[in-house]
């Protein structure tokens, strides 16, 4: 690497380098997270014991979800159940039905084995350790060093991708992700601190979140500036780095929207494996990557014989590995279906995901 200004003088990475603490203080971390720390539905007060139930359900709910998206939903599922044994008592369409709209629906079936796995067999107590949560339903790596962490303060290393973030900014880990992930897991393994565990995690994550952000990180504002290579170099926002994303693949199918003479909408239950398992749906044919099929081709699939119509344009909606396109059709029946007839306007009351209000949406609109 060229030389790198600073304060007016120019010097080589290594004379940089050298005046770098090798690590950070944690220390450094904890009285800044005293002053700063953020103030979430879920997080105790100071001073206050955290409540295990509440960390766990935050945490499922966190997963690829922003925190402004989970405060209302924790709310409410805390309003609800406020629990574990509450949760475990609940019946699992209830569970979904108020997970709706967060997505990853998975997430909310675990959640629910896991609240009834914990009353049956731990007598409803969560388990302290790492290696005792990895065996739970839902629970990986990161959300059982989270729960240990944060609920019972036991050292653990938790890094989500504030953490990564920080890391590979604060030791200037120049390989992207993924490949990174190991080398970025152990540079934050060598800071956890033996005390105080549950506050430095969140400190960690706040610090990713509010501070060292992906783009234009507030460095002045940041209690291990001095320690950070990358700030020392001038290449904060230049990491962490990361591969060549591949353009998603696109799927295509048909969606049929059946509406009986009382205006509601026909629904029924997927399947209970692969994507939205056990979701209430709108008829369709299977998803594919290639041509949209043709309604003669999907008609097969369509929950009646009618008359159905094709409403103009397509509905889009964006999953983790692919982005989907629907054609949908729409038609009037008096036939008596097994299933679900929903009023459009009740869509909102029912675990149904996102795709799906789009599609009966677009429905209704296209008539």
């Amino acid at each position: 690497m060229g030389k790198v200004k600073k304060k007016g003088k120019e010097r080589g990475e290594k004379g940089i380098r050298e005046e770098i603490p090798r690590f950070p203080d944690p220390l450094v971390l904890l009285r800044w997270y005293d002053r700063h720390r953020r103030a979430l539905p879920w997080r105790a007060a100071r001073g206050e014991k955290p409540d295990p139930y509440q960390v766990w359900l935050s945490e499922i709910m966190l997963q690829q979800t922003t925190v402004a998206t989970v405060g209302p939903y924790f709310q409410k599922f805390i309003a609800r159940w406020p629990t574990l044994g509450d949760l475990a008592a609940a019946s699992l369409d209830d569970v979904l039905r108020l997970w709706a709209g967060l997505g990853y629906y998975r997430r909310a079936r675990m959640l629910h084995l896991c609240a009834q796995r914990l009353r049956d067999d731990y007598g409803g107590e969560i388990p302290q350790d790492e290696k005792s949560l990895l065996t739970l339903p839902g629970f990986g790596p990161y959300t059982a060093a989270a729960v240990a962490a944060i609920a019972f303060d036991r050292p653990a290393n938790v890094v989500d991708g504030n953490v990564e973030r920080v890391m590979a900014r604060v030791f200037h880990i120049n390989e992207p992700l993924p490949k990174a992930k190991k080398a970025l897991r152990a540079a934050a393994a060598a800071l956890v601190p033996q005390k105080r565990c549950g506050d430095y995690a969140q400190a960690l994550m706040d610090l990713g979140a509010t501070v060292c952000a992906p783009r234009s990180p507030t460095c002045a504002l940041c209690p291990w500036q001095e320690a950070c290579q990358a700030h020392a170099l001038g290449i904060q926002e230049t990491l962490p780095r990361r591969a060549r994303v591949k353009p998603k693949p696109v799927r295509r199918g048909f969606a049929f929207v059946l509406v009986n003479p009382a205006g509601e909408v026909y629904l029924r239950r997927r399947p209970p494996h692969g994507l939205l398992a056990g979701m209430m749906e709108a008829p369709g044919s299977p998803w594919r990557e290639g041509s949209m099929p043709r309604l003669a081709e999907a008609r097969p699939y369509a929950p009646a014989k009618a008359k159905w119509r094709l409403c103009p344009g397509v509905v889009t909606h964006i999953f983790t590995h692919f982005t989907l396109e629907l054609t949908v059709a729409t038609a009037t029946t008096a036939q008596s279906l097994s299933g679900l007839w929903l009023a459009p306007d009740a869509l909102d009351r029912e675990a149904l995901p996102s795709v799906m209000k789009k599609i009966v949406r677009h429905a209704v609109k296209g008539v």
